[in-house]
C-alpha cells in the first residue's frame, strides 16, 4: 500500500520542523514507518541556489538580486522553489512505494503563501495560487498531499519570536511581508480546507508536546 504525504505548514516561527520531527518519532513509536523531510532541500543543489542567490541566507550565501528576495515578481520567484521539489522528489516517491508516511516541514502549499503573499489584488492573488498548483502538481507531476496541518501563529507573536534569532533572511527582515504572509496563510487554510492548528492562547505560545498531540490525534482520526 502506497504512504501517506503529510504536510506541515505554518507561519513563522510556528515549530513547523520541531513539529514534523515529534510527528515522525510519534508514528514510528506507534509501529508505523514515517520519515521526515524538509523543503527547502537546502545541502542540494537546487536547495542551495533557493538559499543563497535567491534568499540570501548568510550560512548558504549572498542573493543575486539587488532588489532583495521580496521584489522578485511572485512567479518568478515560484519557479525555484519549485525546481528545488522537482529535483529531489525522487527521494520522496521512493519512501511513499514503501509504505511510508512521508512528513514534509513546507511544500507546495508554501510556495502558494510566500508567492502569493506579493500579490495584493484578491482576483491576481488567486490566479498566483493556480499557476503555482498547475506548475508543480499537473506540469511536474509532484504528488499531492494527502493532509496538510496549518501551524498558525499570529504575526505579532512570531515577530517577537524572531527576535532571538542570529540570522535572519531577506524574507524574515521585511515585516510587511510576513504580516502579509500570515493572511495569505489564512486565505489559502480556508480555501484549501487545511487542518488548522492554533499555537497560541491568551497570548501564549502553547507546549511543543501540547500542538504535538493535538496534530497527532487529529491525523490519526483522518486516516
Amino acid at each position: 500500500m502506497r504512504g501517506k504525504l503529510i504536510i506541515i505548514e505554518g507561519s513563522d516561527c510556528s515549530g513547523k520542523e520541531t513539529q514534523s520531527k515529534l510527528l515522525t518519532s510519534k508514528l514510528n513509536a506507534l509501529g508505523y514507518s514515517a520519515i521526515q523531510m524538509s523543503f527547502p532541500m537546502y545541502d542540494t543543489p537546487t536547495g542551495k541556489i533557493v538559499g543563497g542567490c535567491y534568499l540570501g541566507k548568510p550560512e548558504i550565501g549572498p542573493s543575486y538580486f539587488d532588489e532583495g528576495s521580496v521584489q522578485v515578481d511572485a512567479k518568478i520567484a515560484s519557479l525555484y522553489y519549485a525546481a528545488d521539489r522537482k529535483y529531489n522528489i525522487g527521494k520522496i516517491d521512493e519512501y511513499l512505494e514503501k509504505g511510508y508516511f512521508v512528513i514534509l516541514d513546507r511544500y507546495t502549499s508554501s510556495n502558494m503563501a510566500h508567492q502569493g503573499c506579493k500579490v495584493l489584488d484578491k482576483d491576481e492573488r488567486f490566479n498566483t495560487y493556480q499557476f503555482i498548483d498547475k506548475l508543480e502538481y499537473w506540469l511536474l507531476g509532484l504528488p499531492k498531499a494527502d493532509i496538510t496541518f496549518f501551524l498558525h501563529v499570529p504575526y505579532q507573536i512570531s515577530q517577537e519570536l524572531m527576535k532571538s534569532r542570529e540570522f535572519l533572511d531577506n524574507h524574515e527582515k521585511d515585516s510587511e511581508y510576513l504580516k502579509n504572509v500570515e493572511l495569505t496563510y489564512l486565505e489559502l487554510s480556508e480555501l484549501y480546507h487545511w487542518e488548522r492548528i492554533d499555537c497560541v492562547e491568551f497570548q501564549q505560545m502553547k507546549g511543543i508536546e501540547e500542538i504535538g498531540e493535538e496534530i497527532l490525534k487529529r491525523l490519526l482520526r483522518l486516516i
